[in-house]
């Protein structure tokens, strides 16, 4: 398989995989530790991974602090390359549920409206 890239912004994904060398740039975030392979995602794009059925690894371009995958898509489309990282499917989704979850738990608990005062 080769590197295809996106209808959009392909010149930005194509920086941004360049960067990462072609792997996956998750450390953690997604809740494994990868320490098998140096603490970095083993996933490299174009690669066939038969473990767990994941089938071909096509990497994105998503913001590279876990926070900011929380911004809304024309606030993440506008950030530098700089601030991008090439991530896999499942790092990437479970990153973006890991931060919602804390997100979820962070955020304070809305009083109910005085309606029946």
């Amino acid at each position: 398989m080769t590197r295809v890239p996106p209808l959009a912004c392909a010149d930005l994904w194509r920086a941004v995989l360049a960067a990462a060398a072609g792997r996956c740039q998750c450390r953690g975030t997604c809740g494994k530790t990868h320490d098998k392979d140096g603490g970095r995602c083993p996933a490299v794009h174009g690669t066939y991974q038969a473990k767990q059925g994941r089938g071909w690894v096509r990497l994105l371009a998503a913001p590279a602090d876990p926070a900011a995958l929380l911004l809304p898509p024309h606030q993440a489309a506008a950030l530098p390359n700089q601030a991008l990282a090439a991530w896999c499917r499942h790092c990437h989704d479970a990153t973006l549920r890991a931060v919602k979850a804390q997100h979820a738990t962070a955020a304070p608990a809305v009083e109910p409206d005085a309606l029946f005062d």
